[in-house]
């Protein structure tokens, strides 16, 4: 059916003229006669429409539903979930010992000197790290012994990487795959970004934050001179604080 049909269908199916549903949706009823005879193939008004008629949008607009259910002749969507209940946090602290499937992995953090000059350096902090589950690296291909983990610092991520996120990453995974996102060392500043290879060597660095981070372009020379890689990320998690108690 075209939009035409799919709306007048519905209009019909919820008992309304054409003037009924003008008035409901606060329109002209010429502009409900020009999409049904098929004059017009587009409105700003087809959510209120679908609303009114009790019919999905996206069927009205586009004709299909992703999950959907039969109502007036239209469809509705049904919720799906998009969640799976694994089980209890478990709480540990560092002395505790370690459980058959635990890996204790390192943490790496940006530092600086002692000279208090501003320069700074990546290092392992001997005194901290994060446990995974060994289940959890292998549904990731990675080894236990390849994996440390960091916190990100700033928003440059964001959304999809916040601001204190923990993430983890594999040291045995290096070499640049165009649009993975990878943590490295750049002149003691340690970073995680989108990285993708151009001409000549060349590599782009990206953020998700785009608007705000705008894209990098280092040479070749210059990247291996002035970038260590450090592992691709293969994990990411935020605590959240409750608003309540901000």
């Amino acid at each position: 059916m075209e939009l035409k049909d799919r709306l007048k269908q519905a209009r019909k199916n919820a008992g309304l003229t054409q003037a009924q549903l003008a008035e409901l949706a606060g329109i002209k009823q010429s502009s409900i006669s020009e999409i049904e005879r098929g004059l017009s193939r587009t409105s700003g008004h087809l959510v209120k429409l679908a609303q009114i008629c009790e019919v999905d949008p996206i069927w009205l607009a586009e004709g299909y539903a992703a999950a959907h259910e039969r109502i007036k002749g239209g469809y509705k969507i049904q919720a799906q979930p998009n969640a799976e209940l694994l089980g209890d946090l478990s709480v540990w602290d560092h002395e505790d010992p370690l459980d058959e499937d635990d890996c204790e992995v390192p943490y790496y953090d940006q530092v600086e000197f002692s000279g208090g000059d501003g320069m700074t350096e990546v290092i392992e902090i001997t005194d901290r790290k994060l446990r995974f589950s060994n289940a959890t690296l292998r549904s990731a291909g990675v080894d236990c012994k390849s994996a440390a983990c960091a916190r990100v610092h700033g928003r440059s991520m964001e959304r999809l990487i916040l601001h204190g996120a923990a993430i983890g990453f594999d040291r045995s995974d290096t070499s640049i795959i165009d649009g993975e996102i990878y943590a490295f060392n750049h002149g003691g500043m340690l970073r995680v970004k989108y990285l993708y290879r151009l001409p000549a060597g060349a590599i782009r660095i990206r953020s998700e934050n785009t608007e705000d981070y705008p894209d990098e372009i280092m040479g070749s020379e210059e990247f291996r001179e002035e970038v260590k890689m450090l592992g691709r990320v293969f994990w990411w998690s935020t605590v959240r604080r409750s608003p309540r108690k901000i």
